[in-house]
Parts: C-alpha cells; sequence; structure tokens
C-alpha cells in the first residue's frame, strides 16, 4: 500500500516574514552587479524557489552569464558555465568513465551538470543528441555514467540561453526539451539611464572577481524556501482558471478568433498547468503573500506558455508572434 505525504498549503506568518526576509536579501544582493533587468531577477528567483528550469532568449551582452553567476554567488551555490558548441558531446555534459592505470580500473570523473545553477549558453548549438543527454538532468535530477545512477545536488537549476539572431550552425530545440523549462524569458536592451549605470559601476570595479559580495544566503536556507513555496494557498477556482487557460490552447478555435487559431498547431501539455501552479505560487510569495491571486497567473501566461505554444507558418509568414495568441487566449478566460 502506497502511503502519501500532503502538502499543508497554509504558511504561518513568522514562515513568510522570514521568507520574505530571505527573498529582499537575495534580491538586493543580485542587484549589486545586475543593472535593471528586474523580469529576468524575478523569473530567476521563481526559478530557484520552485526547482524549475529556465530558458533565455536574447541577444548577447544582456548580463545573463553575470545573473546567473552572481544568483549563484548570493546563495553560496556551486555554480557551472557550459559553452554548448556543434563539437560538444554528452560525456562533456553529464561525466564519462576514464581508465585509471594506477588502480588498474575505470574511475567516474563527473561532468559540469553536477552543480546547483548549471548556464547551459546557447543551448541551440549543441546537437539534438547533446541536447538530449540534458533530459535527464532536468526531469530526474540525476545522470547515468557507466550504468551507474548519480545524484544531482540540491537545489539543482538549469538556465540554457539562445541567441534569436544568428541561426546558422544551430539546432532547434525539440519540443519535448522545451516543454521540461518551466519558464521561457525573452529579455530586451537597457534603457540609457540604466546603461549608463553599467558603465559607472565597470569604472568602479564592481564587476572585478575580488568584488563578489559575500553570499547572504545558504543552500539549507533555499531548501527551506522552496518547502514554503509549497505551502502558498492556491485557491481551487484558480486552479480551475489555470486548467481553463491551457485547455483553450488546445481548443481555441472554439473561444477565440478563428483566424487566430488557425495559427495553432499544438496546445501546451499539462506540464503547462503544473508550471502555472508552482511558479504563481512562488510570485505569490515574492510578493509577500500567503496566497495566489488572478493576477500572478496572468503575468505568467507569458513565460509559461510561450514556448509551449506551437506555431504553424502562417504565423511567421503573418508575422505574429505568439504573445499576441497568448493575449488573445487569457482575454477568452473569465477571471474568477
Amino acid at each position: 500500500m502506497l502511503s502519501t505525504t500532503a502538502v499543508s498549503h497554509h504558511i504561518d506568518p513568522l514562515e513568510l516574514a522570514q521568507a520574505q526576509q530571505l527573498v529582499n536579501s537575495i534580491s538586493s544582493s543580485f542587484e549589486t552587479k545586475v543593472v535593471g533587468q528586474a523580469r529576468l531577477r524575478e523569473t530567476l528567483l521563481i526559478s530557484l524557489m520552485t526547482g524549475g528550469h529556465v530558458l533565455l532568449e536574447s541577444v548577447p551582452g544582456l548580463a545573463k552569464t553575470t545573473a546567473a553567476q552572481t544568483l549563484a554567488d548570493s546563495i553560496s551555490a556551486l555554480f557551472h558555465r557550459i559553452q554548448c558548441t556543434p563539437d560538444l558531446l554528452p560525456s562533456d555534459i553529464v561525466g564519462t568513465q576514464i581508465y585509471d592505470a594506477a588502480q588498474g580500473s575505470f574511475v567516474t570523473q563527473l561532468g559540469p551538470v553536477h552543480a546547483n545553477i548549471v548556464l547551459l549558453d546557447e543551448i541551440n548549438r549543441s546537437s539534438a543528441k547533446t541536447q538530449s543527454a540534458m533530459l535527464e538532468a532536468m526531469q530526474e535530477r540525476q545522470t547515468t555514467i557507466g550504468g551507474q545512477v548519480h545524484p544531482l545536488p540540491s537545489p539543482f537549476m538549469v538556465m540554457a540561453t539562445q541567441n534569436p539572431i544568428e541561426q546558422e550552425g544551430t539546432y532547434q530545440l525539440p519540443e519535448a526539451q522545451m516543454d521540461r523549462f518551466m519558464l521561457k524569458d525573452v529579455l530586451d536592451y537597457p534603457s540609457p539611464v540604466e546603461e549608463a549605470e553599467i558603465i559607472r559601476r565597470i569604472d568602479a570595479g564592481v564587476f572585478l572577481a575580488e568584488a563578489t559580495p559575500s553570499a547572504v544566503a545558504s543552500l539549507d536556507q533555499v531548501r527551506t524556501l522552496q518547502a514554503a513555496v509549497k505551502k502558498v494557498y492556491l485557491d481551487p477556482s484558480l486552479v480551475n482558471y489555470i486548467v481553463g487557460l491551457v485547455y483553450v490552447t488546445r481548443h481555441a478555435g472554439a473561444y477565440i478568433d478563428p483566424a487566430m487559431a488557425g495559427l495553432i498547431e499544438f496546445g501546451a501539455s499539462p506540464r503547462a498547468s503544473i508550471a502555472f501552479t508552482q511558479a504563481a505560487r512562488a510570485l505569490a510569495l515574492l510578493h509577500g503573500r500567503d496566497h495566489v491571486i488572478p493576477e500572478d497567473v496572468k503575468s505568467l501566461a507569458d513565460r509559461v506558455l510561450r514556448h509551449r505554444l506551437i506555431l504553424g507558418f502562417e504565423a511567421v509568414a503573418q508575422n505574429i508572434r505568439v504573445e499576441k495568441v497568448i493575449a488573445a487566449i487569457v482575454d477568452s478566460v473569465q477571471t474568477p
């Protein structure tokens, strides 16, 4: 007989205050090196608090690597960066067995994916075989080397990036892998004020290695924060709202303009509903609330759905962005 342990969806005021203080400390540490990018900070914190993974799309030079490194530094986490190239092998990521002549046997050498925060830079430059090597790590939180299973550290988070401009020598990510990312965010250029601040901080030496700020949280505290997220209350009406949004992506013809619905080839999987519920709880906690409100769900719609809605070639021909389709879907579902 299987036994399950129910999660109490109630967070007491003291626990809520402690979680809010911890989140504020991590955010402040993040802002010491990353100028602006409030949306990126929020997305990364949601990912950290839920144990999810993030796919970031932007042109080079928008502080994605700095953001990942700064977040890792702020929580005493082990950080590894993997530069994806066409000749990258699966063993370069997960690890391999090497022969030790002194011992006369093979020993396991773990790859860079065995870290708390892993940055996969330009993931679409690696081959499909190499991309598939990440599926086990992202979904099962483990790697298999030489028939032996090696658990990944906790917390574990993958932050992958892709460049939307230069597509020569890239490999499109398969839908199965895209679905493993909880959120996908698209970064924009900084404002002139923010860009001037970046230059001032460079001149002040903020980005030098020796200027790394001290950690403001431990990995144990992060795990406690993840446990607190699960206690945030999500009303059944909001669960129905989330399921309704995802349902419309699969049956759009009955709910939105037929011309717009015709652009959708495939809707979102149940992973989208799961991502909505987990991310909405984390977002509520970020805002100091012990419960989710409809605005939490709405603000996450683009990040949860933009990589899960598969649009046909007509959308490309008509230059219709996926965010426009998502907005029509959100408008079609009544807010509880």
